[in-house]
């Protein structure tokens, strides 16, 4: 059996949350066990925070869930997560060595195998105006990661020209909304290549800095990225570029949420060198966008092609606009 089939086996067999409950405390994942599996299939994050109810973040909403480990809109039912619960998560996820995480900690979260994510708050300690560590830590955010294989496949038509090639594309949307997921199903698709579409699969770059797109352990992806994808994990964007374009001979690099200006000065580095662009930004707007300084560079030089508008209006990954990056007009595309 191929790698890709038995990763996607495991994800067909396993619920994302499952991925996660054993970094719980027993009575935690106990009482998150008794849910019911439509519930379950729902969860994007889990919420502790000590001596406030334990909330899920579903596709619809938040709720409590109660002593009885069942969902409620009661604080009076649910049930308060304790300063024990907070110390045993503490364990957990740092296998008992906060020092060997210290790195990951001055980032505010650790990534976990399957690109799920557990973001953390309590004292932060600083030292010369930088963070150095998280200490007496109070509450955690697990945030969970699904691979949606064809996530992606009502948006490929607008991606790919009738010449069979791949537009420079970046994802826009506010948390929350599906971007990774998109870009995940988009890296995919783009490698194994699209016959409907006249679209052979080529070698893509992925550079993964977070540790979310293909849910890197150990350096092996975790996640079904396509059979021709290379990827440098947990690698600042704007030196993994570098690296890809030198020494992977790519057609096309990916990357998630760009922002900082030496992240665009990358993107065009590979702009220039003919490497196609895949990536993603936070913002609600396009408008939104053009403020800030070190994105304003990229609308000026129209060297992006499409930019995909992405919402939750209907549900996770909702497309409710694409717009041509040389005209900046909307392509006319429905929500869908």
């Amino acid at each position: 059996m191929s790698v890709l089939r038995q990763l996607q086996v495991l994800d067909t067999n396993k619920l994302p949350l499952d991925e996660v409950l054993n970094l719980l405390p027993p009575n935690l994942r106990q009482l998150l066990a008794e849910l019911p599996p439509s519930i379950k299939e729902e969860v994007e994050e889990i919420r502790l925070r000590q001596g406030r109810p334990l909330l899920l973040g579903l596709a619809q909403g938040d709720c409590f869930v109660s002593e009885r480990g069942t969902v409620t809109g009661s604080l009076a039912e649910a049930y308060v997560v304790n300063q024990q619960d907070v110390e045993r998560a503490t364990q957990l996820v740092s296998r008992s060595s906060l020092y060997a995480l210290e790195e990951e900690l001055r980032n505010g979260f650790i990534t976990l195998p399957g690109g799920h994510r557990v973001g953390i708050t309590g004292k932060v300690l600083t030292d010369q105006g930088g963070i150095k560590n998280i200490k007496y830590i109070s509450g955690f955010n697990f945030r969970i990661s699904r691979a949606v294989l064809g996530a992606a496949d009502n948006l490929l038509p607008y991606l790919i020209s009738p010449e069979g090639r791949f537009y420079h594309t970046v994802l826009v949307s506010a948390p929350r909304c599906g971007k990774t997921t998109m870009l995940r199903d988009l890296i995919r698709r783009l490698s194994e290549g699209i016959p409907e579409l006249g679209f052979s699969g080529v070698t893509v770059g992925v550079v993964d800095e977070r540790s979310e797109i293909a849910g890197c352990f150990r350096g092996i992806p975790q996640r079904d990225i396509g059979p021709r994808t290379d990827v440098l994990d947990a690698c600042p964007k704007a030196a993994g570029m570098m690296m890809l374009l030198r020494s992977m001979g790519p057609a096309i690099i990916a990357t998630d949420e760009i922002g900082r200006q030496e992240d665009v000065a990358a993107l065009e580095e590979v702009l220039n060198a003919g490497v196609k662009v895949l990536t993603t930004v936070h913002g609600s707007s396009l408008e939104e966008l053009a403020d800030r300084p070190a994105l304003q560079y990229l609308f000026k030089i129209k060297a992006i092609q499409r930019f995909v508008l992405l919402s939750r209006s209907r549900g996770v990954g909702t497309i409710e606009d694409i717009i041509d990056g040389r005209t900046m007009r909307s392509l006319g595309v429905k929500r869908c």
